[in-house]
């Protein structure tokens, strides 16, 4: 394969799953401001699972969360079922993210968070799947089919669900009226670190 085959395969990736990314926009609806309002009350911790690739995307939507004023945590939803299940209270919102809706680990996990008392929200491609019928809110985000490589391996579609989680995010710092010294006061160290501590000399 030459240079110029790779920039091309390179270049159309970026601008399929920059348009895939684009039709989110559409998706946002009463049940985004829904789920907004949800977490924004949360008296306990938002607790984020995901298996595969979406444990990627869980991983990253649990830390951005806390990095914007909402405690929240990665819930490895295998783990779950060897005792760590007792994490969750009924204070808590547990997100579970599933494009199937079907996957066993995840769908345990929200069983149990279901019996505990805890709220459960869903992102998936599925609302009427396995998942779909254990949560109080599910939030319905959808890939366009030619986004992922062979339409299974989840590199835009997993785009597509930490955009719609960015957005989540982002709305909820503004809610919270979150500032730039409250993110300081947990982010101290690295080049973030760095930059706050030079805007507070200011």
């Amino acid at each position: 394969m030459n240079s110029e085959t790779i920039l091309s395969i390179a270049k159309e990736t970026i601008e399929r799953e920059g348009k895939a990314i684009l039709q989110v926009l559409p998706q946002l609806n009463e049940d985004f401001v829904k789920a907004a309002e949800l977490l924004y009350k949360c008296q306990g911790h938002v607790l984020i699972a995901g298996s595969g690739t979406s444990h990627a995307v869980a991983l990253r939507f649990a830390h951005l969360l806390s990095c914007c004023g909402t405690p929240s945590l990665f819930i490895h939803p295998g783990d779950s079922q060897h005792g760590l299940s007792g994490a969750v209270t009924k204070d808590d919102i547990l997100i579970v993210i599933s494009k199937g809706g079907s996957t066993v680990e995840v769908n345990t996990l929200a069983k149990i968070a279901r019996k505990k008392g805890a709220k459960i929200i869903g992102i998936t491609e599925k609302p009427d799947s396995e998942m779909g019928n254990y949560c109080d809110l599910v939030l319905k985000v959808v890939s366009p089919e030619n986004v992922d490589l062979y339409g299974m391996i989840a590199t835009g579609s997993s785009l597509v669900n930490c955009a719609y989680a960015d957005a989540l995010c982002i709305v909820l710092a503004k809610m919270r009226n979150y500032s730039v010294q409250e993110f300081g006061d947990t982010h101290p160290g690295g080049a973030v670190g760095l930059k706050i501590k030079e805007r507070k000399a200011q």
